[in-house]
């Protein structure tokens, strides 16, 4: 059990934070377990014929199973709140070779031969590591990152949804069933780690909602890295499903256009998205949109240029089983 102890400051300066290079690590994972996160196996039957031809030992060995420790800069938590890959490489090969050696020292067991040349040359070694990273990313992540980085947007929008009913301490209302909390005590159900941390009062805790984690839940924990909890976000199960389910009942109260189009954000998505994805027009798309809205089924977010919907707590109960 892994204890975070926050003062009223930590919890003031709690935040999110989205990182495609816990995506790739997490992915690497779900890659050599796949029957652990059944959820994931369409990903895993697609993209594993594209990688046959890609590059990524160094990166394989690094991410060993049973996973108890991934060396830390593999899974830096993100200063700001949406790093690009290219960013998070760039600070990857810019890490001091002593900062490089410090967490490969907390693998248990021999270190892998690449491993074991990365500790004797960081330099080249985590050049090497950056380049591999960026094919693994082409050939497995990129032509998914839309969808996931929607899921995503849609997490951190519904944590703040119920921070501001809730306080908050509703950030971590069922955040996961690992982790749960108490007065002033975060609690994560790690089996082997058994520790009691206070936070500094200068950083609080950085959530890192990330797909491929699923189901579990890893912690940032070893100095002088923040603090962070890498989490799934909430919709992974219907991530890769092809066709959306729509229940007959809401059809007939709602009509089966809206009742399709609140099944299919339970990924949020943009007007764009919900018409290729149904077959309607972006305006008739746009119409139902509205309709469910104003109705208090679907919520509207702006992101940047981007105009997301989400379907809310009302529609949830309309679609639950």
């Amino acid at each position: 059990m892994l204890t975070w102890e926050f003062s009223a400051q930590d919890l003031a300066l709690t935040r999110f934070a989205r990182s495609p290079l816990c995506e790739v690590v997490t992915s690497v994972e779900v890659l050599k377990d796949p029957g652990r996160r059944a959820v994931h196996l369409p990903w895993v039957r697609k993209v594993r014929p594209r990688l046959a031809g890609v590059e990524w030992e160094l990166l394989s060995q690094l991410v060993r199973l049973p996973t108890v420790y991934v060396p830390d800069f593999l899974t830096p938590v993100p200063d700001g709140g949406s790093p690009t890959l290219e960013q998070q490489l760039a600070a990857l090969t810019a890490l001091e070779p002593a900062a490089v050696r410090r967490d490969l020292a907390r693998l248990d067991g021999e270190p892998p031969p690449l491993v074991a040349e990365l500790a004797k040359d960081p330099e080249r070694g985590m050049s090497r590591l950056a380049a591999e990273v960026a094919a693994y990313w082409q050939a497995a992540i990129a032509p998914y990152w839309s969808r996931t980085e929607r899921l995503v947007e849609g997490e951190i929008l519904r944590r703040a949804r119920q921070a501001a009913e809730s306080g908050p301490a509703g950030l971590f209302t069922d955040l996961h069933p690992q982790v749960g909390w108490e007065r002033d005590l975060l609690r994560i159900g790690h089996r082997h780690v058994d520790v009691h941390r206070r936070l500094d009062g200068a950083r609080g805790l950085v959530l890192v909602p990330t797909v491929f984690a699923w189901p579990g839940v890893f912690s940032q924990l070893n100095p002088p890295w923040q603090p962070g909890l890498v989490y799934p976000p909430r919709g992974v199960a219907t991530l890769w499903e092809e066709a959306v389910a729509v229940p007959d009942g809401l059809a007939r109260v709602i009509g089966r256009a809206r009742a399709r189009l609140l099944a299919e954000l339970a990924v949020p998505a943009t007007t764009t998205e919900l018409a290729a994805r149904t077959g309607l027009s972006a305006a008739t798309v746009s119409h139902h949109l509205s309709a469910l809205h104003d109705a208090g089924l679907a919520a509207r977010h702006r992101t940047g240029r981007t105009v997301l919907y989400l379907r809310t707590a009302a529609a949830e109960l309309l679609l639950a089983d």
